[in-house]
């Protein structure tokens, strides 16, 4: 089959479609015909040569997220038959026309979605729903601030929580990724480079601060983090764009009662990441069935083109999803 692969580790030009072997479901798992791919931050970390895939994950062909229709399924495989249409999380290997996936990490493609629409939901809803609303525990009322608000992970934390009852603020680049933002449902986006979120957030909720923070950025925004939670506030960290360490008042931290906690998703087991797909299939796939969030995609590319796709992504001129389509 034709796949994506990181031919060495370095810039966008080293991704080259290839001839590779096509994989074989094991018995929990289910072969899909991939009809689209997303493109993620972790695909350029991997390609990178920073972030590897873990054990038993396709080691050079990238890709989280995957869209299209069942082929074969595994002997032990109960949920799924082929012909069926669905999305997936996946470790790795989505950059491919065929990719294998868990049964339990499968979701049915919502509603009259394209796949290609279909394909940019998986690995931003699980990453949202683990991380704000599970480590996070954001309650129906609260307020929720979202650092890279235009992002993929951006533009679902905002409309998920949104739809279940939450304020939500962000930080973007530019005037037209706020205004994009706040069109999309977030009460303010501020605009870091003209700004300082920590001031905007403070004025906005009278000194009161947020409830959660999620947080791409780390480095140096940590201590306006912590500075604009709220009492019993919670930071959860997904990702370190501007670097991994950080001076904080643990004082601060003490007196607010405040949680500082994060995770990476790709790592974690079947039964954990099947327990994200079940969560979003009771409380986030009726919302996108009727409409209440939609699929935000910036650009598709060709599959050939993944070196045009991770050259987008690494632009950040981006709002919304990147796309590969097979």
């Amino acid at each position: 089959m034709k796949a994506i692969v990181i031919t060495q580790s370095g810039g966008p030009e080293v991704l080259k479609l290839t001839d590779v072997q096509k994989p074989e479901p094991q018995p929990g798992e289910v072969l899909i015909k991939v009809a689209a791919a997303g493109v993620n931050r972790p695909d350029v970390a991997q390609r990178k040569g920073v972030y590897p895939p873990p054990p038993g994950a396709p080691q050079n062909i990238p890709g989280l997220e995957v869209a299209g229709v069942i082929e074969a399924v595994g002997s032990a495989v109960t949920l799924w038959k082929p012909g069926d249409r669905v999305c997936a999380l996946v470790s790795g290997g989505g950059y491919a026309v065929y990719c294998v996936a868990p049964e339990g990490q499968c979701l049915p493609v919502p509603g009259q979605l394209s796949f290609t629409e279909a394909a940019s939901l998986p690995e931003t809803l699980f990453t949202v729903w683990s991380n704000v609303f599970d480590r996070g525990k954001l309650q129906p009322g609260e307020s929720l601030l979202v650092h890279g608000g235009s992002s993929g992970i951006g533009v679902t934390a905002i409309q998920v929580a949104k739809a279940l009852g939450n304020t939500v603020y962000v930080t973007a680049g530019s005037d037209d990724k706020c205004r994009f933002c706040e069109q999309l449902g977030a009460a303010k986006a501020v605009n870091y480079k003209q700004e300082k979120f920590v001031e905007v957030i403070k004025q906005i909720t009278q000194g009161k601060g947020v409830n959660v923070i999620l947080d791409m950025i780390g480095g140096d925004y940590t201590p306006g983090n912590i500075e604009v939670l709220a009492e019993d506030g919670r930071l959860v960290m997904i990702n370190t764009m501007k670097g991994k360490d950080a001076n904080v008042d643990l004082s601060v931290v003490m007196r607010k009662r405040l949680t500082l906690t994060g995770s990476t998703l790709r790592a974690r087991d079947t039964a954990f990441k099947s327990a994200i797909a079940q969560a979003l299939l009771k409380h986030v796939w009726p919302l996108i069935i009727t409409g209440v969030i939609k699929p935000v995609i910036h650009q598709t590319f060709p599959a050939h083109d993944a070196e045009g796709a991770h050259r987008l992504m690494e632009s950040s001129s981006h709002t919304g999803k990147i796309v590969l389509e097979f």
